[in-house]
């Protein structure tokens, strides 16, 4: 029986060479019809015998058939009258209506049609760095300006040559509209400099092959890739990886690492099933995995944490580096710490000459620079740490359109900023903090990049309610628009219901190290009750006083000494706990000095961060007295918690004058401080800690659950990042009943902030029209 068909679908299926695969599909099943983009995703309109549309139906869900970026959500089909007349199968125009914001994806990794003409000595691309098609290689880090074509991308300057013009024009090929499709002929090309960018070696195979000598000597080479340089040294050489460290002036935080094999990886950290799909997804992120219990990896690489951060090969250039016998690499941004990542040659010579023996670059210019996404497992789903290369620029869908165009300035730390147009929330990639004057330029030139790709003209701008970040203040120097202040740990929890399709009242829990309140303190660990249109604070950590400013994130004699005097009130006394402050702090006068700052007010602000408690407990156990970077403190809490402890240490729930309910942990630091004297282990203490924190937060949950109705929780904030606590805190919450959403496609830390903004800035504008 002949039918026409006409089929609705919604997912990530525009800019991924979708609509050629179906043509290819169609074609072959003998199905007449047309396939065009939508506002709303992909239309297929198929006829021809009910059993070959069926047949169609079936393998447009088969990852053998479909693009490996495509990921249909929803597919809907509605009966239609034939069209006699119809005979052939064709790729229409986009709807007029209105299209993808932009055909613009992700960069992603190499897939293995390549890799199987890379290894293969009869291809005509045979061992090129820069091999390609549509279902892999670079996007968003070469495009220019929109349409994605490639006149707009900086492979504009390399003329094809009759063979891949050939497949760039064949419908039927898988380089069909491969923007950068090149071979040898006429192409980019690598070479090999020292660090003044004198020519070492030229032609792909003696400049590979003497890059490879180079690092198996422990010499550190900057290489450039798909969105950015990377740092590479040999992980098994300590003296390398610590003289990296000195040049990089990075001293503590961990170095990713990269192989061209799971087995590989296995010799030195778990890979979970879970994991191992992850790193061999087309985005190809660096993925947290637990170190194996001795391995030969340099101490020096991961100091202080208890995983190893992995990658696979996702470039070319790479599968060709390790084919030459290495095993694992150092792979690291290439900058100097907490500086954007440098992508052009001639900058990486400047700045990073006196950190690399020698450059491996290409002459395909990176027009936008992106790092490697992060990503580890909470309750054994992926979740991102870092949103950068190969899952940015792809946007959130909202479920209904908004009227105006809107702007998310997004915070100051791990800052990433959203744009808003009609139903698609567009997250930029990880920027940085934006103190660094370098970074915050880098924040405005890249706002102005994105809102020229996705055509976006706010006339609505969404910021912190903090009056201090640089980006509020941003924020609130373009003229001519709608200003909107969002409570930060709102906008947590507002992130977690965008990445959900939601936007009723949830019981949100929000945990992190700093956002301002709306009562002008420092929040940090809050219950709310919160939906898109609006929060109330339902309770909170109970306030304890910190001592200077900026140095308060950094130094954990600050919060320890506040939460003693809170504990111990006017009864606390220096000298009583010598045995502990003089480990932590050994100028007596410098404790002295916290301690009358904070009993006088002076640069003191009343605060509920978790975020400093935990550094306070790293220093009691004696892991460190300073966060040399972001949450370095917290993580070493972290690493040797002792999964087989149950037990954990009191609390109190206060509520007085029906004010919001108030965590009181005086119990908690003084049975913590008991076992430490005792001479019990850190990992104990440390997941007693866990779990009073995991505990406590579940009772708080409760009895707003008892105060609401609610049965949703939703949980955001850099604490989250914990893997210990996080999956703790899941578990209790599922086990009690909850429905609980978490942060996954945005991170839990002040990199989904924007996004938050963002939802609740499109509910306002919407709502209101």
């Amino acid at each position: 029986m002949i039918k026409r068909q006409k089929i609705l679908l919604t997912g990530r299926i525009q800019g991924v060479g979708f609509r050629p695969a179906v043509y290819r599909l169609a074609r072959r099943l003998g199905l007449s019809g047309t396939v065009y983009n939508d506002t709303k995703g992909v239309t297929i309109e198929l006829q021809g015998q009910e059993s070959q549309i069926a047949e169609f139906l079936s393998r447009l869900q088969s990852s053998d058939e479909m693009p490996r970026l495509a990921e249909i959500k929803s597919c809907r089909t509605i009966d239609m009258d034939l069209v006699p007349s119809q005979h052939e199968f064709a790729i229409g125009r986009s709807d007029s209506r209105g299209t993808a914001l932009s055909q613009v994806t992700g960069d992603i990794a190499t897939c293995r049609h390549c890799l199987a003409e890379l290894a293969d000595p009869a291809d005509f691309r045979y061992g090129y760095p820069f091999i390609n098609c549509t279902n892999c290689g670079p996007r968003y880090s070469i495009v220019k300006t929109i349409p994605y074509d490639r006149p707009n991308t900086t492979m504009s300057v390399f003329e094809m040559c009759d063979r891949c013009a050939a497949q760039y024009a064949d419908v039927e090929d898988r380089r069909f509209h491969a923007q950068p499709v090149a071979c040898p002929a006429c192409g980019p090309q690598i070479r090999l400099t020292d660090n003044k960018g004198k020519a070492i070696k030229k032609g792909t195979g003696s400049a590979i092959t003497e890059t490879t000598r180079l690092l198996q000597a422990g010499k550190i080479v900057a290489i450039k890739g798909i969105g950015g340089f990377h740092l590479a040294v040999d992980p098994l050489n300590d003296d390398a990886v610590r003289r990296l460290r000195r040049r990089k002036r990075r001293d503590h935080k961990p170095f990713a690492m990269m192989a061209d094999s799971i087995e590989k990886m296995e010799e030195h950290a778990i890979v979970s099933d879970p994991a191992e799909q992850l790193l061999k997804s087309p985005q190809s992120p660096i993925v947290l995995l637990p170190k194996k219990a001795t391995c030969l990896i340099a101490p020096s690489v991961a100091e202080g944490v208890s995983t190893f951060g992995f990658m696979l090969c996702y470039a070319p250039l790479h599968y060709l580096l390790f084919e030459q016998g290495l095993d694992v690499l150092v792979m690291t941004s290439g900058n100097i710490s907490d500086e954007p990542l440098i992508c052009k040659n001639e900058r990486a010579l400047e700045k990073l000459g006196d950190v690399a023996d020698a450059f491996l670059m290409h002459d395909r210019e990176i027009y936008r620079q992106v790092d490697d996404s992060i990503v580890h497992l909470i309750d054994d789903q992926p979740v991102l740490l870092r949103r950068a290369r190969g899952y940015v620029p792809t946007p959130f869908l909202a479920g209904k359109s908004c009227p105006q165009d809107i702007f998310a300035a997004g915070p100051d730390l791990k800052n990433t900023f959203c744009f808003v147009k009609q139903n698609q929330l567009i997250c930029s990639e990880h920027i940085g903090d934006l103190e660094d004057a370098r970074v915050y330029h880098h924040y405005i030139e890249s706002i102005q990049h994105l809102r020229g790709l996705f055509e976006v003209e706010p006339t609505v701008v969404a910021c912190d309610l903090h009056p201090g970040y640089l980006s509020t203040r941003y924020a609130k120097s373009l003229a001519g628009v709608k200003l909107i202040a969002v409570q930060h740990h709102w906008a947590h929890i507002a992130s977690v219901l965008a990445e959900h399709g939601r936007h009723e009242s949830v019981i949100g829990l929000v945990c992190d190290g700093t956002g301002y309140g709306t009562d002008g303190a420092i929040w940090g660990c809050e219950c709310l009750i919160a939906s898109l249109e609006s929060f109330e604070r339902f309770g909170h950590l109970a306030y304890y006083p910190l001592a200077g400013a900026d140095k308060a994130s950094k130094e954990a004699i600050r919060p320890i000494l506040a939460l003693l005097r809170n504990t111990h009130g006017d009864g606390f006394k220096l000298d009583e706990f010598g045995w502990l402050l003089d480990r932590i702090e050994p100028d007596v006068t410098r404790q002295q000095v916290v301690l009358e700052q904070i009993d006088k007010g002076v640069n003191t602000v009343e605060t509920s961060s978790l975020g400093r408690v935990f550094d306070a407990v790293a220093a009691i156990l004696d892991l460190g007295s300073y966060n040399h970077f972001d949450a370095q403190l917290p993580m070493a809490v972290e690493s040797i918690a002792d999964g087989d402890v149950e037990e954990h240490y009191g609390f109190d729930l206060i509520r007085a004058n029906d004010g919001p309910i108030q965590l009181d942990i005086g119990k908690m630091m003084r049975e913590l401080l008991s076992d430490v004297q005792k001479g019990q282990p850190r990992g104990v203490v440390s997941a007693k800690f866990h779990n009073c924190i995991a505990q406590a937060l579940l009772e708080v949950a409760k009895a707003a659950k008892k105060s609401t109705g609610l049965e949703t929780v939703a949980i955001s904030g850099g604490v989250f990042c914990n893997r210990f606590l996080a999956n703790r805190l899941i578990k209790l919450l599922k086990e009690a009943g909850f429905s609980v959403l978490f942060n996954r496609d945005v991170p839990s830390n002040d990199g989904g902030v924007s996004l938050g903004q963002a939802a609740i800035a499109a509910w306002r504008v919407s709502r209101s029209s």
